[in-house]
């Protein structure tokens, strides 16, 4: 198989001559897609050949063979069951591969050669619609990145996933282009066949440190074309301008999206009809998350990569898959409008208020239960993709919407008020469930309740939907009575006792008759066989029942793929309405997910200020607090935090163990549940604005990007020290520790000191150097805070209780002890604690070594050598050169001879 690739096209043209019609077929069908897996679907099975086939059989570990040959070489094949598709797809998507579908679309009789196929779509990373590829509580997301040319370089980006209704655009500095990736976490980014050498190693690296950037995907420069892109957007939107958006003056970013939607286009086979929706997001928007911070706080994945314990497996416990998507993007995009989570937080009171028995939100989280996937449904009914089931799901979902967007619980006369009216009230959104007219019936009277999973499979049309379809099913269910029918008439019209009417895959439909009765037959008969002792005949009205009755099957199907196609097309102009009852269930389900949240941990109300502040009361972590009580049973020690008008930094001193880093991530989670709109693990939180979370906790080194422990610690806080504002809360642990003590702690005071001078944020600034306690006698907006702890008896009791004024002491070595070092090391890490501690460790570093180790058995040290003693007693600055020499060589000797 030769190629070569045309750059103005961007596909390949390939060399025909000499193939078999069949792999003239598939070559031609590759050559558009040169970079894609092919499936070929032949028969049961979908086939990869040549280079796809090797390729496929390694990373499937599937069977790759040969078939024949063509061109005068074997055939590389190897081949996955059509039936069971979608597991090979999710392994080879999983593995970042792209996956062309190519279907036969022609009819097999009527073909002359190979059945007509084409691709009907392409599955990549960032385009999945399937329900079996895709994460339930995650979205897949398609990232679009135009880059400016100029003195100062620009970005525009374009992003959405398939399976909602929204494209999202924005413009971005250069420097800002890895928050944007991290915040939008895309399964898939495209970027231009010419991009930048800056742009291209940004991606390349990001994807594999496995940082935000997916699969990558190069496209031909030409699509990022800003008024193309432009039109593209009027078109979609059906709109004659972008100005309703505030859309207009971003032409990068409708460069990004002409990209994004030619390359969306193309997978699916067709135009994106479901896209209702822009929104222009600026970085102002949301609330800072770098991606140190998203991983530190562990929000929705623990340090080792895990998805449980964290702050959203905590939340979530929505009882729908969009409920939790929608509660995982107000996690992860904390808004900076007050006016937004102070609304959620007034539906999660409302939702607090009990009609009868039960509080309103147990009342609608049983309502919701079994409520279908709506959003992607009705994404994959305006993509030609639905399902047969799902559309029942559907059927049923809406009758549950109908039924809640009736529903105005009785409550106490305080709450009716809020429930009804205000634009923060319950009955908008529950007016926002009412199902679009004559969709249920017409789900209803079109789909049987348990259809067939495919719609190839047939038994999908309900009876009495289409005459045709009945009439034709009427056939094949009484082609047995039809039989018997005729053969009782003709026996009776003919006085042939034993006539016979049969049927076989040979001949088809037949009457038989005895050649002892052959002289009866009528004249109508036809003969269809010779038998020894029989004929075979065929009369006009059997003839025609044949052709009926053979042909019903494959003509009932084929009808039910047209109806089924016709009642998708019905449903496809009422997709913006199913995309407005998905959000509107999604919202109800997050919102009472947080409700129930509130009500189970015993969580209080937040409140906004507008001065800058974080007054919290009795904070506690909720996620070390929900695994002590699954664990231990122990109670969570909470936590008082008082940041506000000239107190904005403190200085966090006691052991490790002691939960200074459980305090600070405590205070951040609780400050991010504030700002999504969620009620807080205390008993009074009261915050004011706030733009961005800092973090810079732990130590690792990045060797997939030369960087050691201590390079990734001070880049982590060279980037808050550039970013942070006086409306930033920064939380930084033991900063200075990845170099020497006296480079540490001169880097870490510094640190503190710009912190405290130049950002002036709301900082957390744990250390174990006892000199940064010194730091709030010349910082004025500084305090000393330190956890407790108690010694008795050389062991340690940590108290957790974060109190004023610096730590007594660093308790290093109870710490060790605990961990289980050996005794012998323990008493000389005393012995050696308690020398330095008498020493001046401003004028001399001190050697950690140079105390031996205590006597075994005794805990004492040993008594000094006669070695020791000589040279305790020596006064070297009184020696000569050869005075020095021969005391040198007379020690040795006494040395050699001990």
């Amino acid at each position: 198989m030769t190629r070569k690739t045309s750059a103005h096209q961007g596909i390949a043209e390939v060399d025909l001559s000499g193939h078999t019609p069949m792999m003239q077929q598939y070559l031609q069908l590759k050559s558009q897609h040169p970079d894609t897996l092919l499936f070929y679907r032949m028969g049961d099975f979908y086939e990869l050949f040549y280079e796809d086939a090797q390729k496929a059989a390694r990373l499937l570990n599937i069977t790759l063979t040969q078939r024949g040959q063509s061109a005068g070489q074997p055939i590389p094949m190897a081949g996955v069951p059509f039936h069971s598709v979608e597991t090979y797809l999710a392994r080879l998507i999983k593995l970042g591969e792209s996956v062309a579908i190519c279907e036969q679309v022609g009819d097999p009789a009527a073909s002359k050669g190979p059945v007509e196929r084409k691709v009907v779509r392409v599955v990549t990373p960032g385009t999945l619609t399937d329900a079996a590829l895709l994460q339930d509580k995650q979205e897949a997301v398609l990232l679009a990145i135009a880059e400016g040319r100029g003195r100062k370089v620009r970005y525009g980006l374009a992003w959405m996933s398939l399976t909602q209704a929204t494209l999202h655009l924005a413009e971005c500095e250069a420097d800002a282009l890895p928050g944007w990736l991290e915040r939008i976490a895309p399964s898939e980014t495209l970027f231009g066949a010419g991009a930048s050498e800056t742009l291209e190693t940004l991606l390349r690296t990001r994807q594999q440190s496995g940082a935000a950037a997916g699969a990558l995907t190069p496209v031909p420069a030409w699509q990022f074309d800003a008024q193309l892109g432009r039109n593209k957007l009027m078109d979609t939107l059906q709109a004659a301008s972008l100005q309703a958006w505030s859309a207009e003056a971003l032409p990068l970013a409708h460069a990004a999206s002409g990209a994004l939607l030619h390359y969306a286009a193309h997978t699916q086979g067709r135009e994106l009809q479901h896209l209702q929706r822009l929104v222009v997001e600026r970085e102002g928007d949301v609330i800072a998350l770098p991606a140190t911070s998203r991983r530190n706080l562990e929000l929705v994945q623990t340090l080792r990569g895990e998805a449980s314990p964290t702050l959203f497996s905590l939340l979530d416990t929505c009882v729908t898959s969009m409920g939790s998507r929608l509660l995982r993007h107000w996690l992860l995009n904390p808004p900076r409008d007050r006016q937004i989570a102070s609304a959620r937080l007034t539906h999660i009171a409302l939702l607090h208020a009990h009609d009868g028995a039960q509080a309103l939100w147990q009342h609608y989280r049983h309502q919701l239960q079994g409520v279908a996937d709506v959003e992607r449904i009705a994404a994959r009914i305006a993509l030609d993709q639905a399902r047969p089931r799902e559309l029942v799901a559907l059927k049923h979902t809406l009758q549950r919407a109908a039924s809640l967007a009736k529903q105005l619980p009785a409550t106490a006369p305080q709450s009716t008020a809020l429930l009804q009216d205000g634009p923060q009230g319950l009955a908008p959104l529950l007016a926002s469930l009412t199902p679009p007219d004559g969709v249920i019936d017409l789900l209803d009277a079109a789909i049987v309740p348990e259809p067939a999973v495919l719609v190839r499979d047939g038994g999908v049309i309900a009876t009495g939907f289409d005459a045709e379809l009945d009439e034709l099913r009427a056939i094949q269910t009484n082609a047995d009575d039809f039989l018997l029918e005729l053969e009782a008439r003709e026996r009776a019209r003919t006085g042939i006792a034993n006539l016979k009417v049969q049927y076989n895959r040979v001949h088809g439909f037949y009457i038989e008759v005895t050649q002892g009765q052959a002289d009866k037959v009528p004249a109508e008969y036809k003969r269809r066989q010779t038998l020894k002792n029989a004929e075979r005949f065929i009369t006009p009205e059997l003839k025609n029942f044949e052709d009926k009755a053979l042909s019903a099957q494959e003509r009932a199907l084929a009808r039910e793929k047209w109806l089924y196609q016709q009642l998708l097309a019905q449903l496809q102009p009422r997709v913006a309405e199913l995309m407005q009852i998905a959000a509107a269930l999604a919202e109800l389900d997050a919102l009472c997910a947080l409700a129930e949240r509130a009500e189970t941990l015993g969580w209080c109300r937040p409140e906004f200020a507008i001065e800058p502040c974080i007054d919290i009361e009795r904070g506690r972590h909720p996620v070390v607090e929900m695994r002590l009580a699954e664990t231990t049973q122990s109670p969570f020690i909470a936590n008082d935090t008082a940041l506000a008008g000239k107190r904005r930094m403190q200085i966090i001193t006691g052991p490790n163990m002691g939960g200074k880093s459980t305090y600070m991530r405590q205070v951040a989670l609780i400050v991010l549940l504030a700002s999504m709109g969620s009620y807080v693990p205390a008993s009074r939180c009261r915050i004011g604005p706030i733009d961005a979370i800092h973090t810079r906790i732990g130590a690792a080194d990045d060797l997939a990007n030369a960087q050691s422990t201590f390079m990734l610690e001070m880049t982590e806080a060279a980037q808050i020290l550039h970013s942070a504002t006086p409306h930033s809360l920064v939380l930084m642990d033991e900063i200075g520790r990845g170099t020497s003590t006296f480079d540490g702690l001169a880097l870490a005071g510094s640190i503190a000191t710009y912190l405290h001078d130049k950002t002036q944020a709301f900082t957390l600034f744990a250390t174990h150097y006892f000199e940064l306690t010194q730091l709030p006698a010349q910082l004025p907006h500084a305090v000393n805070m330190h956890v407790a702890a108690v010694e008795s008896a050389n062991r340690i009791v940590f108290l957790h209780e974060l109190q004023p004024g610096p730590a007594s002491r660093s308790y290093g070595i109870q710490v060790a002890k605990l961990a289980g070092m050996p005794a012998a090391l323990i008493q000389h890490a005393r012995a050696t604690l308690e020398r330095l501690e008498q020493q001046d460790a401003t004028q001399l570093q001190p050697d950690l070594f140079s105390a031996p180790l205590p006597t075994a058995g005794t805990g004492e040290p040993p008594a000094p050598s006669a070695i020791e003693r000589a040279l305790a007693e020596l006064d070297v600055d009184s020696l000569s050169p050869r005075e020095a020499l021969q005391t040198l060589y007379a020690l040795k000797d006494q040395l050699n001879a001990d």
